[in-house]
C-alpha cells in the first residue's frame, strides 16, 4: 500500500524534551516532514535514563545542541525558526516567555509560522505541575496501587500534537498565515477516559467485565484475554465451553461467566490458540502474571 506523506516538503522545529513532544515529532517525520530538534547542552533527559527509547524517538531527526539562554543559542534558534513551518514546544507559558517565544512576538516576526504548544493542562491550568500519572488519576484511569501499563497521557498527547500540526498546516494553506494551537496532556487523558465516563469500562459495563465473553481469565498455564463480544463470537465461545445460550442476557449472567472460566482453566495456552483458529474466536493467550 502506498504511504501517504501529507507533511512532505514541510519543516517542523521542536524544542521538546522527554516523551510527548519527541513522539509527536517522530510522527511528523513519519508523515514526511523534515524535522529538526534543538536540545540543551545537557541533552534530553530521555537519552540518559532510557537510551533505547531516545534512539527510537529520534530516528531521522536532525538534533542540534543549543543553549537557548545564550546569544549564540538565540541566533541559532531564530535561524531555524526562519526556515520552519511549525514550531513544536512543551514548556509552560512562563518559560516560553523567558525564552522570547511568546506567540505574539513569534507571530510578528514569522507570520507564516505556526506553533503547537504541548502543556500539562490547558487554559488557566497551563502553569500547574503534573505528569502522565497525575492526569490519568484525574480522569479515573488509575486503579488500586498499580501503575498504568504504559504512559497513556503522553502517547495520547503526542497523537493530538501531531494532529494539531496537520491542522496548523491546513490553516496555513488556506489562510496564508500561522496559527497557535495548544495541546494539553490532561485533555488526552480525558479523551482516553471517555469510555469509562460512559460506563462502558466500569465493572457493570459490557467491556468492563460484566460480559462473560470480554474478560481476562486464568487458563491452565497462564491467562487468556477473550474478546468474544459480537453474537457470532460469543456463540462460538459458548459452544466450545459447553454453554447452552449465548444471547446478551445470558452473557451478562454470572453463571455463564463461571462456566466459561471453568472451561478455560482446563485448557493450556497452546490448546486455546488452536481453538481460536479453528472456531474463529478472538482471544490472545498470556503468560502467568
Amino acid at each position: 500500500m502506498k504511504k501517504i506523506m501529507p507533511l512532505k516538503g514541510l519543516r517542523v522545529l521542536s524544542l521538546c524534551l522527554n516523551l510527548p513532544g519527541p513522539a509527536a515529532l517522530l510522527r511528523c517525520r513519519q508523515m514526511g516532514a523534515h524535522c529538526v530538534k534543538l536540545e540543551p547542552p545537557s541533552g534530553d533527559p530521555m537519552r540518559h535514563y532510557r537510551r533505547a527509547a531516545y534512539d527510537d524517538l529520534h530516528q531521522g531527526i536532525r538534533v542540534l545542541s543549543v543553549d537557548l539562554k545564550t546569544e549564540a543559542g538565540q541566533k541559532t534558534l531564530h535561524q531555524e525558526l526562519a526556515k520552519s513551518d511549525v514550531l513544536l514546544t512543551s514548556f509552560r507559558p512562563s518559560a516560553l516567555g523567558k525564552l522570547g517565544l511568546d506567540w505574539k512576538k513569534l507571530h510578528r516576526l514569522y507570520p507564516e509560522l505556526s506553533q503547537v504548544a504541548i502543556v500539562g493542562a490547558g487554559g488557566a491550568r497551563a502553569e500547574e505541575p503534573g505528569h502522565d500519572l497525575t492526569y490519568l488519576a484525574e480522569h479515573d484511569l488509575v486503579t488500586g496501587l498499580d501503575l498504568p501499563a504504559t504512559l497513556y497521557s503522553d502517547m495520547g498527547g503526542s497523537l493530538l500534537a501531531s494532529e494539531a500540526v496537520l491542522q496548523a498546516v491546513m490553516h496555513q494553506q488556506h489562510h496564508g498565515k500561522g496559527i497557535f494551537l495548544q495541546v494539553a496532556l490532561s485533555d488526552a487523558a480525558a479523551w482516553l477516559a471517555a469510555p469509562r465516563r460512559w460506563g462502558l469500562t466500569q465493572t457493570t459495563g459490557a467491556v468492563g467485565g460484566a460480559h462473560a465473553g470480554y474478560r481476562v481469565y486464568p487458563c491452565k498455564d497462564g491467562r487468556v484475554a477473550v474478546a468474544a463480544l459480537e453474537p457470532h463470537f460469543a456463540a462460538a465461545l459458548c459452544q466450545a465451553a459447553g454453554v447452552a445460550n449465548s444471547d446478551m442476557r445470558s452473557m451478562l449472567a454470572p453463571a455463564t461467566q463461571k462456566k466459561i472460566a471453568a472451561f478455560l482453566l482446563t485448557q493450556t495456552r497452546r490448546q486455546l490458540d488452536r481453538l481460536a483458529l479453528a472456531q474463529d474466536i478472538p482471544l490472545h493467550t498470556l503468560s502467568k502474571q
